[in-house]
């Protein structure tokens, strides 16, 4: 039986993101390990037949000791299972894994980049130095000819291809991590009661508080809109809220602050409108989910979230960290319902075209078929 490996930071984001592909690798005959960081997700990992390899690390910056005590669990996770297909998800896992596992036969490795990190959203002098090593590890990482790496929008993609690490023909683009269409269906919206949603880990680089800014810009000039946040921190993330933070954005009168919910798919039927401000993405699932069920979108003109709408089309952008273009691209879409229908059917459209699950595991299988 052959073995392929998942390495990715945490449980609960691979089974949110990743868990069809892994179903599909076991469906297949191949015998399926995951190593991640753990929460509480790992037997219920294991009842669906995987074999966990429990892995510390830490998805915020640490000591060196315990990068190095991660670094080391990854080569002995590797020498132990001696896989023909390993998938590598995730900043770390990435470039970690990468280096490591260029000392090992491995046939065939993956490269999952769901996006370049809030380290490339730094500006400045520090900025810059930070973005040049990094460069230089994702290039020692990825470099070989067994090496296929998987990109979620045109910007990544592009800057990948400028390492000359690969070949262009090795670098290719999934957007996103794909959505059960039978789970996510369309509904048409309800008109007599406008609901505005943004649902997202809260973290500054999501764009957190242009959205509450925005909100109350709208309130202020008389809409009778309810606003609603759901999420909740993430302490791991060195952009999360703080409790603090939240307690006080829970005091305000002109928005509902709700905590994580796994019913997204009835939170996005009863809106209107899903907004997504973040500085930066991969591709975000928020907005694969929002197309599904068929809803309107505003969210910002950066990396990701323009690669997960079609402009105009199924959504509007806003300009990043600008809370009233934020507040101004909303309105427009409050006041017409008509434009506003009409994009969520043809995000509900995009949906069925671009993020089907089933299209998605497809494509990866294809990049596993050389094995």
């Amino acid at each position: 039986m052959k073995k392929i490996l998942y390495i990715i930071n945490v449980d609960w984001f691979f089974i949110s993101h990743f868990l069809p592909i892994a179903n599909e690798a076991k469906y297949r005959g191949l015998e399926v390990h995951i190593s991640c960081g753990i929460t509480n997700k790992k037997e219920y990992l294991e009842s669906l037949g995987f074999i966990v390899h429990p892995l510390a690390i830490s998805r915020s910056g640490t000591t060196i000791r315990k990068e190095l005590k991660t670094i080391y669990q990854i080569h002995q996770v590797l020498k132990l299972v001696a896989p023909e297909i390993v998938e590598f998800l995730t900043i770390k896992p990435v470039l970690y894994g990468g280096i490591i596992s260029r000392f090992f036969l491995i046939p065939k490795k993956v490269f999952y980049i769901t996006g370049l990190g809030y380290l490339f959203i730094k500006k400045g002098f520090q900025g810059t130095i930070i973005k040049f090593f990094v460069k230089f590890l994702y290039r020692l990482a990825i470099f070989g000819k067994n090496t296929v790496v998987i990109t979620e929008n045109i910007f990544d993609n592009t800057l990948i291809d400028s390492l000359n690490a690969v070949e262009n023909a090795q670098i290719h683009i999934i957007r996103g991590a794909g959505v059960d269409l039978t789970q996510y269906g369309y509904l048409e919206e309800d008109n007599t009661k406008l609901v505005v949603v943004m649902a997202s880990r809260l973290l500054k680089d999501k764009g957190v508080f242009e959205y509450i800014e925005a909100s109350k810009i709208l309130r202020d000039k008389g809409f009778q809109v309810e606003f609603e946040l759901y999420g909740d921190i993430d302490i791991d993330n060195p952009a999360s809220l703080t409790s603090k933070d939240l307690e006080k954005i829970k005091n305000y009168s002109f928005i509902k602050v709700n905590g994580f919910s796994n019913k997204i798919a009835t939170i996005f039927a009863n809106a209107n409108i899903v907004v997504l401000p973040s500085y930066r993405e991969g591709l975000p699932k928020v907005l694969i989910e929002a197309a599904a069920c068929g809803r309107a979108v505003v969210t910002t003109d950066v990396p990701g979230c323009r690669d997960a709408i079609e402009p105009n089309i199924t959504g509007v952008l806003c300009e990043v960290k600008n809370s009233k273009d934020l507040a101004l691209q909303i309105e427009g879409l409050i006041l017409n319902h008509n434009l506003r229908n009409c994009m969520g059917k043809a995000g509900r459209e995009l949906a069925i075209k671009e993020f089907d699950i089933n299209k998605v595991v497809q494509k990866h299988f294809e990049l596993y078929r050389d094995i």
